[in-house]
């Protein structure tokens, strides 16, 4: 069935994924997003709209005669949040609370927000992490994405608003920034492309469990495609299921490219659970999705696309 979506923050990174997946399906996209992508330019079946998402009036043009919402734009990350807890619940919590009553007011069909399946547990008292653990985040991050997705709750009690939540793991990929401040994968990547030692945070033996953007994107069509009864899940986690260690993402590195690699290993981080690997049966069963892309073939693909940036 053909959707109007909107994608907001669909010039980032997993937004122009989800651009392409949801034009592979036939649907019609709308994006907005402060700036334009920064590696590729705007695909020309997309109707682009540069706006923010803490300016309602745009907000509130840009959700008119959509069907599904997309919410992926986001103004920290895990570290900066606790820098400026203000900022984050500002910019954060108080814009998408304006964006649901927005989505509402045009009768939005369903919202698809992505949450942080790691930051929301804290640090996990079982591995793998199902969707049922407690939620003790250790960063500022971590609690704003949780009082959305409770306000999205909010949203669906009260107004029948539905919504569908995915709590993400660490994806990689194609178009990541490899200068970004969080995403290990990219950011090895692109040290290393530059002839430059990789930072580890630590003693590399952090484990966090890795999702390819492409499956990312995926989930997240099949997240909004998803009729969910009254009392069926609306929370999933997203992510490859299994964990890799630092040290063990820098070998599996060494095993794919032919480029020496050096580290430097430097103090550990406050905000840094020392594992996190995510159950997906839940997404498995309910969403009909898992993922594809192994690490290996994952690794080749963003490194094929990083040396295409900075040729040798």
């Amino acid at each position: 069935m053909h959707m109007k979506t909107l994608v907001i923050g669909g010039n980032g990174f997993i937004g122009c994924h989800l651009v392409d997946q949801l034009l592979l399906q036939g649907h019609s996209v709308r994006v907005l997003d402060r700036y334009p992508s920064r590696f590729r330019e705007s695909r020309k079946e997309v109707e682009n709209l540069s706006g923010d998402l803490g300016n309602h009036g745009e907000v509130a043009a840009a959700v008119e005669g959509i069907d599904w919402v997309f919410h992926l734009a986001y103004t920290t990350v895990p570290q900066t949040s606790n820098e400026d807890p203000i900022y984050d619940i500002k910019s954060n919590v108080e814009d998408s609370v304006q964006l649901f009553q927005a989505c509402r007011n045009s009768n939005v069909k369903k919202v698809v927000f992505i949450s942080s399946g790691g930051t929301i547990y804290g640090i996990p008292k079982t591995i793998p992490i199902p969707e049922d653990h407690t939620n003790e985040p250790i960063c500022s991050y971590g609690i704003t994405k949780l009082a959305i997705e409770k306000y999205l709750y909010l949203f669906y009690t009260q107004w029948g608003q539905d919504y569908v939540v995915l709590r993400l793991s660490n994806p990689y990929g194609v178009l990541q920034n490899p200068h970004a401040k969080q995403g290990a994968i990219g950011v090895f990547l692109g040290a290393i492309s530059e002839n430059k030692a990789i930072n580890i945070f630590g003693d590399g033996e952090v484990i966090r469990d890795y999702i390819y953007v492409t499956d990312t994107a995926k989930a997240l069509v099949s997240a909004a495609e998803y009729q969910a009864g009254p009392n069926d899940p609306r929370i999933f986690n997203i992510g490859a299921g299994r964990g890799y260690s630092l040290n063990e993402i820098v070998a599996e590195i060494k095993k794919n490219i032919d480029r020496p690699v050096s580290v430097n290993y430097t103090p550990a981080r406050g905000v840094d659970v020392p594992a996190n690997v995510l159950d997906i049966k839940l997404a498995k069963k309910h969403l009909n999705w898992s993922p594809e892309t192994e690490l290996g073939a994952g690794l080749r693909q963003t490194w094929d696309w990083i040396t295409s940036l900075n040729p040798a």
